[in-house]
């Protein structure tokens, strides 16, 4: 009962929602057909979360309109496109959604404008507001026409009127939020216009305005319209974003004009405010990863919710049920959303309601399966749950006849490896030379802002034993183990190690994981070799505890290999080096470290740094030397994780749960 007050219902305008959680909207990207309708992929993937317990989901944005701005983004719901083929589809994930009792509002959007990732723009110019630059590309953007406008906002109509025959419960606007094109026209920084769409709050807002009108004048003012509203922009300057705690001056949107544009928005008509801040130009603060603090919004969404009497929505890495709750009872918001936590458990509201927060599957805030794949694959899925966006094709495949697996690892992939075979009806026993499940997790985890991914090293902890795995800790698997006829199947899963060199005085140089683990003292000043992930966020962990870092690497930038997949990670990670106080020195060649001095070449100079200890974070090399004892031996064998190739968590996971569901 401790979660009851998330579970009371709420209306925004004459819809009921069951509780106060929405799914947020997320790109639907992957989840269209060529036709301009949902493919299969898409109704599995939005009623999956239903069942989940979701009490509303907000599809990811589809387009009004795909006459002014072209773009390859699925769902066009207007009738310009295929009005018959979107309801049909529609229709069919609308009914499914329904049968689990919870309610569906279809995102909509005006268009990216200046923001449009490159690899949709195609052979088109991009527009905005005014001739402005583009984030992303050395061009300026035309300025849309008064004719342009008044067809897209046309264009809302047509489509939300579809979205109503195809039994949505509402509609959500793409709008005066994270610089997409209406946030341009509302927005003074990047709205130079002197007709009736600029100057004034209220010129900047007609876009918005002229929106809900239309959408009124095809489905009735009683088809409730929520609107996706960054109340800050965070802004410093042309792709410049500030920092959380960061003192500058707004360039966007600052807090007084944003809570006179909420004003606005509620007089215009809209029946709710899904609350953030950001822009693409400081596009961490609209899809925070793991260096931001939890609930970021907060602040933002209380005064919202203060100045307005509609319902106010929050996301952002509110994945905590207490934080939720706290939110709620305070009145911060009055529901939560939850975006990359349905993705990483889609019963994680079903968890909350029973109890069962134990068993909820962390995000870990990496964006390399969500932001990132959608940034570069133009897909959506999920780092550490391999079905999110797949369900159909990655159910668990029945099994004909129980096998006894041996599972050599404890880290991501061999955890995972296990978990599915245990949930398939296999026996999978692991064992793991150390003394806790985890793997790199543990390293990995031990700066602050790590945190979800020691949750999920204690996930899987948990999961296996609930399971009921049989798990051998601190006990080493060998050759003789690997070859008992006992076994039906083994699958290595050993990992890798750090790259270690010499450099002299070896004593006081270190692996990242012996510093992490608090395993050796790297003192006060400390050179970290290697600006990779692994040596930034080491970097990043040592400045914040107070010491004096040096960040060294050999290639002319920082994670100019191996960075997050994510912009918005590693715009932040990139950022927040110097804004600690880290000096990064690229171009970089080590050379020797003697009595606290390490020497590197710089430029064809020799450059000399004073230091306490050097840590290597130079990458890893994988252990698979059991495998390579083996491999004649075994007739079902498999290498998973770092041990066959290193990479990241998500292909350890993504592999392990490929393999374990086939055998």
């Amino acid at each position: 009962m401790k979660y009851q007050k998330l579970f009371e219902p709420i209306r925004i305008g004459k819809v009921t929602l069951p509780n106060r959680y929405a799914m947020a909207p997320m790109g639907p990207l992957g989840m269209g057909d060529s036709e301009g309708g949902w493919n299969q992929r898409g109704i599995d993937y939005y009623t999956r979360r239903a069942a989940g317990g979701i009490g509303l989901v907000i599809t990811g944005v589809t387009f009004s309109d795909c006459t002014v701005e072209t773009q390859s983004m699925p769902n066009c719901p207007n009738s310009t496109y295929n009005p018959v083929h979107f309801t049909r589809t529609s229709r069919e994930m609308t009914e499914r959604v329904h049968a689990y009792g919870s309610k569906i509002f279809l995102m909509m959007s005006g268009g990216f404008g200046r923001v449009t990732i490159p690899t949709n723009l195609g052979e088109f110019p991009p527009v905005a507001p005014s001739e402005i630059p583009h984030r992303w590309l050395d061009k300026t953007c035309r300025a849309l026409t008064i004719d342009e406008i008044h067809s897209i906002v046309e264009s809302f109509g047509k489509g939300a009127f579809n979205a109503k025959r195809a039994g949505f419960d509402g509609v959500e606007i793409h709008a005066v939020h994270e610089g997409y094109l209406i946030d341009q026209f509302a927005i003074s920084f990047f709205n130079h216009r002197t007709d009736e769409y600029g100057g004034s709050l209220e010129n900047r807002l007609r876009f918005a305005r002229e929106v809900r009108e239309e959408i009124a004048k095809t489905c009735g003012w009683d088809f409730p319209v929520s609107l996706r509203f960054s109340l800050k922009s965070m802004v410093k300057d042309w792709r410049e974003g500030a920092l959380p705690g960061e003192e500058f001056e707004e360039k966007g949107r600052d807090i007084e004009e944003g809570l006179e544009a909420a004003k606005l928005l509620e007089q215009y008509g809209y029946d709710a405010l899904d609350v953030d801040a950001g822009t693409y130009d400081a596009w961490w603060w609209n899809h925070p990863p793991m260096y931001m603090e939890k609930a970021p919004y907060k602040k933002y969404a209380k005064l919202v919710k203060e100045t307005v009497k509609i319902p106010v929505l929050m996301a952002g890495r509110v994945d905590d049920p207490d934080t939720a709750l706290s939110c709620v009872e305070s009145g911060i918001c009055d529901i939560v959303s939850l975006g990359r936590p349905t993705l990483a458990d889609p019963d994680i509201v079903k968890k909350i309601r029973t109890g069962r927060v134990k068993e909820i599957r962390p995000c870990i805030s990496c964006q390399e399966g969500c932001m990132g794949r959608i940034q570069h694959y133009s897909m959506i899925n999920c780092a550490v749950n391999p079905q999110a966006a797949r369900e159909r094709v990655t159910q668990y495949n029945p099994i004909v006849k129980k096998k006894k697996v041996l599972v050599v690892g404890g880290g991501p992939a061999g955890c995972e490896a296990a978990r599915v075979l245990a949930e398939r009806g296999h026996e999978p026993v692991l064992y793991e030379a150390g003394s806790k499940l985890g793997g790199n997790l543990i390293p990995g985890g031990a700066p602050s802002f790590k945190e979800d991914d020691r949750a999920l090293a204690q996930w899987y902890t948990d999961e296996l034993e609930r399971l009921g795995v049989e798990v051998h800790l601190n006990e080493k698997a060998d050759a003789a183990l690997v070859r008992n006829s006992a076994f039906d199947a083994v699958i290595l899963a050993t990992g890798s190690r750090p790259k270690i060199f010499s450099l002299g005085d070896d004593e006081k140089v270190y692996a990242a994981e012996q510093v992490l683990l608090g395993q050796k003292d790297p003192g006060q000043t400390v050179a970290v070799v290697g600006a990779g992930l692994v040596g930034c966020e080491l970097a990043l962990d040592l400045a914040m505890k107070g010491k004096k870092v040096y960040l060294l690497e050999a290639l002319d930038k920082i994670m100019a290999v191996n960075g997050p997949l994510c912009s918005a990670n590693k715009d932040m990670l990139e950022r927040l080096i110097p804004y600690n106080g880290i000096e990064t020195i690229c171009g970089a060649k080590v050379t020797s470290y003697q009595e606290g001095v390490l020497k590197t070449e710089v430029g064809g100079e020799v450059k000399e740094i004073a230091a306490d200890s050097v840590v290597l974070c130079v990458g890893y090399r994988s252990e698979n030397s059991l495998y390579e004892e083996v491999k004649f031996d075994i007739d079902e064998l498999y290498l998973l994780g770092d041990a066959r190739e290193v990479s990241n968590i998500m292909y350890a996971i993504w592999d392990a749960f490929e393999v374990a569901n086939q055998i």
